[in-house]
């Protein structure tokens, strides 16, 4: 066309020369190619561009990227990183080519972004919904707050019944339970105590935040107690407190109710002469993160290469020394409450102050950090439940973790582990041997390992039954036959007849099929409608979903647990229905029909090569 408006001006004679079309077959093939990212971040580097450059029908390149510039998702032209033209008489070559910079977009080889600390948590209650600022959607936590929906399956009697019943042979209404910061899956502790006819006390620890009080899962209602307790100052003053409130009614049993009240629970029960975990020594602080991996190794296990301190010259020596990407933590966080993978030095130092600076999830500030090797293998959790040194595991799960949206692990799912494979077997056999070396003798446990190539290695050990509001609990007593780590924490503490007729392993192969999905959004915008929660609540396998995106939050693409956008519970007798469930919702994610989103006005601008 240049050479031809040249000619229609100057050229007559030329321009009536030119053909009327252009000739038919073409000359050659080729194409101009508009890229697309798949991913976003800082650019540090652009490798995949060297690599078009070099292609055999390579002819120019136009990058709309450059070295600091910030790369998005390709949604329209404005936000494509740039284009290239491709041309080759063999037409083998030109497909080849274009497959092979597609398959660049998809692997999101085009790019190296700058690195940031990676935020390694995981799945917990607070995961489907909190977000870090106003376009995110917010995941609440108790009943008084209307953002977190749970959808429950109305139509699946042997959901509500075929349960083990517990009774008691002693009169259970002159005995109460201490239970220590009832939140989460705690809360389905006592409701499984007080549902066997016994009172409970809630005893809430120092520094523990009333926003976490109202942690509640949805499932449970509101809670009454017998009376609610609060820590003193010391452990004779809280003791008198506990017998005041008990009044004329016997303590039996301390449990820990959640992660933050597992120490004053070992210690408490000591003092009460009811089982106990005991406090003495090293085992007072068994919930810290650094012992636990001290006394794993001091009992000949697998354990992770670590350092701790409370200034960065008490680790300086091993960030300058270990290889990266390393993991710092709190020694003493709940959960996975400051948690990141640092790529280099200076972010490891940066993390490190960081965590000094926030506010622990359950009050309180940091006080010692942790940096520790990354394991690198599959993710699994065994949860258990001991009774005077007799451990039994109630399930073994392990993390779906897929590359997606740009991010290299994100979580798609908990699946559950069948008992008689190999890895269930060396995973138990690991598990037991480290709740031996805690000397974590009674109640459950929530044992997180990483199997590396050189066997299992432990993460840590969470003193008290699994977290997520116990959502994961009809799926448990489903794949089990009829119990789960709620009912056998209480037998444990409880009933000791009823807690030696749990077998030592679940079931296998299990009495039904089914898993956790996490829900991964492939696009970000505001939600105008939720089309896909009204498909997922009509699957055979449906038990239930819990997600804190509805009409008028904000989700963002899927790269970590923060922009997790649900979780939903499939459980059947069929695997078949199951698998096809799961297939269905992996569908509706891709194409993006989870949510209906506001349409964005955008210009309709041609590729420009204009800076």
């Amino acid at each position: 066309q240049i050479e031809a408006t040249v000619d229609a001006y100057l050229e007559g004679e030329e321009f009536h020369k030119l053909p009327d079309v252009p000739p038919s077959p073409l000359k050659a093939h080729g194409l101009e190619v508009n890229l697309v990212s798949y991913s976003k971040g800082k650019v540090k580097s652009m490798p995949g561009f060297d690599v078009i450059k070099r292609l055999p029908s390579f002819v120019w390149l136009s990058p709309a990227a450059s070295v600091g510039s910030e790369v998005t998702f390709t949604v329209d032209l404005i936000t494509s990183p740039g284009c290239c033209v491709l041309m080759n008489d063999d037409p083998e070559i030109l497909d080849k080519d274009l497959n092979f910079i597609r398959y660049l977009e998809e692997i999101n080889g085009l790019f190296v972004y700058e690195t940031k600390g990676e935020s390694l948590a995981r799945p917990t209650a607070a995961t489907f919904g909190v977000g870090s600022g106003k376009k995110l959607h917010r995941r609440d936590l108790s009943l008084d707050r209307p953002g977190l929906m749970r959808i429950m399956s109305v139509d699946r009697p042997e959901l509500r019944g075929g349960l083990m019943k517990r009774f008691t042979t002693v009169d259970a209404s002159k005995e109460v339970v201490v239970v220590v910061d009832p939140y989460s899956t705690g809360c389905l502790v006592v409701q499984e105590i007080q549902s066997r006819g016994y009172k409970v006390i809630a005893l809430w620890t120092k520094g523990f935040s009333e926003e976490m009080k109202t942690h509640i899962p949805l499932h449970c209602g509101t809670m009454s107690y017998h009376a609610e307790v609060s820590e003193g100052d010391n452990p004779g003053e809280t003791q008198r407190e506990l017998y005041k409130a008990a009044g004329a009614l016997r303590i039996v049993a301390c449990i820990a109710g959640g992660e933050a009240g597992v120490d004053t629970a070992d210690v408490m029960s000591e003092r009460l002469l009811v089982r106990t975990n005991g406090a003495k020594g090293v085992f007072a602080n068994r919930r810290d993160k650094k012992v636990q991996q001290e006394l794993v190794k001091a009992a000949g296990l697998r354990s992770i290469r670590q350092a701790a301190g409370k200034t960065i010259s008490d680790v300086e020596d091993f960030l300058r020394k270990e290889s990266y990407p390393l993991v710092l933590k709190p020694t003493d966080s709940a959960g996975t409450d400051g948690v990141k993978l640092c790529h280099n030095y200076e972010e490891a130092k940066d993390h490190f102050d960081a965590l000094f600076e926030v506010e622990a999830v359950n009050g309180g500030y940091n006080t010692e950090v942790l940096c520790q090797e990354f394991l690198r293998g599959k993710e699994y959790v065994v949860d258990t439940v001991s009774r005077d040194g007799e451990h039994k595991t109630m399930a073994v799960w392990v993390y779906d973790k897929r590359p997606a949206n740009g991010a290299a692990f994100v979580y798609f799912g908990m699946l559950p582990v069948d008992s008689g494979s190999t890895e269930a077997k060396l995973l138990v056999n690991y598990c037991h041997k480290v709740l031996d070396a805690l000397a974590l003798k009674n109640g459950p446990a929530h044992v997180e390992i990483i199997m590396t190539p050189s066997g299992p290695c432990l993460v840590e050990v969470n003193c008290r039954a699994q977290g997520g509001d116990g959502n994961w609990r009809p799926l448990a007593r489903r794949l089990a036959g009829g119990y789960s780590q709620v009912e056998a924490t209480v037998d444990a503490y409880l009933d000791k007849k009823a807690f030696q007729l749990l077998p030592k392993m679940p079931p296998s192969p299990a009495k039904a099929f089914g898993q956790e999905v996490m829900l991964v959004s492939h696009a970000e915008g505001q939600v105008i409608g939720t089309p896909g929660y009204d498909i997922i609540k009509t699957l055979p396998s449906f038990v239930s979903m819990e997600t804190g995106v509805g009409i008028g939050s904000y989700v963002e693409h899927t790269v970590d647990l923060l922009t997790c956008v649900g979780s939903v519970i499939l459980v059947h007798d069929d695997k078949e229905i199951v698998d096809k469930d799961i297939a269905k919702i992996r569908e509706m994610e891709k194409n993006n029909e989870l949510f209906e989103l506001k349409s964005k006005s955008r210009l309709m601008n041609a590729m420009s090569t204009l800076k």
